[in-house]
């Protein structure tokens, strides 16, 4: 996270639904996981600072990897995961959706169920805040493996699983094979989110809402490209986790001011503002609305807006969104 300016974007009660929990360990955190196992270039903040900064998002990929080979052990996965639980909570976010990925894991012998189940009692640890599970099967291992994955994630989904998504480099692995996994998913009663528009074009968000039929689109921000498909979107009501930080971080865009966020929010889409990896980028929830407000012009108002969009977009069932969203407007700060 980054340092606080104690401002009104701070004090507003916040809804993340597109964060991914190893991307969103606190730098001390990695810290001390790179001590442990004695990698100790890792272990100075400023080293690690300096080591998430990216050339393109196929370097930001290789960094991913890099970083999740320090978790080796169930208790790394409390123990980050309470981490990261308190650095959100700190933050005034109130409900969580966020990914994981188990099946990064699974080359050191540890299960999905036990990954799941770690990262769960790290976040129990943690109270004021909310945070349900996406299990990101990662699309890189194929959609056999996912399938596997899926299956493993469906026996645990007691411990907060929410849904499933695929991660990891669309620009090599396409939403289409991975059709069978997403009604299967549908089958056993999980919801669904695609990285698409990311790191490939538009058509990856069509393969995503048209063959995946996800319910949500992660990132979709290269959409912005076909006029059509924005309507399509904006006529079906599919929802869009954006994350512009992380889009100029992985140089999807080549700054703020050239994300479409604006024109897609004033098409009416239905647009949520999300941190995708805050302690690799540099970013909290906070930070991306002061710099919405500073390069877009998006009044309180509008980020306000944002927030009720997370909630509408969220997958709690509509009693639970209502309770959410009282929750939120009770809250101090709501309406300042």
């Amino acid at each position: 996270m980054i340092e606080s300016h104690g401002d009104r974007f701070d004090a507003l009660p916040k809804v993340e639904l597109h964060v991914h929990l190893e991307g969103a360990i606190p730098l001390p955190a990695l810290a001390e996981l790179a001590r442990k196992y004695g990698e100790t270039e890792a272990a100075d903040l400023g080293a690690l600072r300096e080591r998430f900064r990216f050339r393109d998002f196929p370097h930001f990929i290789e960094t991913w990897v890099w970083k999740n080979g320090l978790l080796r052990e169930l208790d790394d996965f409390a123990f980050v995961a309470e981490a990261v639980a308190r650095d959100l909570a700190a933050q005034r976010i109130r409900y969580v959706e966020a990914f994981c990925s188990p099946p990064d894991f699974e080359r050191r012998g540890l299960g999905t169920g036990d990954v799941i189940a770690a990262v769960r009692t790290g976040l129990d640890r943690v109270e004021g805040i909310e945070i349900r599970l996406i299990a990101d099967l990662v699309r890189d291992f194929g959609p056999a493996r996912a399938m596997r994955t899926l299956e493993q994630v469906a026996e645990v989904r007691a411990l907060g699983v929410i849904g499933i998504g695929i991660g990891g480099s669309e620009h090599e692995f396409p939403p289409e094979p991975f059709e069978a996994v997403y009604e299967r998913a549908r089958e056993l009663g999980l919801r669904t989110s695609a990285h698409a528009g990311e790191a490939a074009g538009p058509e990856s968000v069509r393969g995503a809402i048209d063959v995946l039929r996800a319910d949500r689109v992660g990132h979709g921000t290269r959409a912005a490209e076909d006029p059509s498909l924005v309507a399509e979107l904006l006529a079906r009501r599919i929802p869009l986790e954006m994350c512009p930080i992380s889009n100029v971080r992985t140089r999807v865009v080549p700054d703020l001011s050239a994300h479409p966020i604006r024109r897609l929010f004033d098409a009416g889409l239905l647009v949520t503002v999300n941190t995708d990896d805050p302690a690799m980028f540099q970013t909290s929830l906070a930070h991306e609305y002061r710099e919405l407000a500073r390069v877009h012009g998006f009044t309180f108002a509008e980020i306000r807006r944002l927030v009720e969009n997370a909630v509408a977009a969220s997958w709690l069932d509509e009693d639970g969104k209502a309770r959410l969203l009282e929750q939120l407007r009770a809250d101090l700060g709501w309406g300042s």
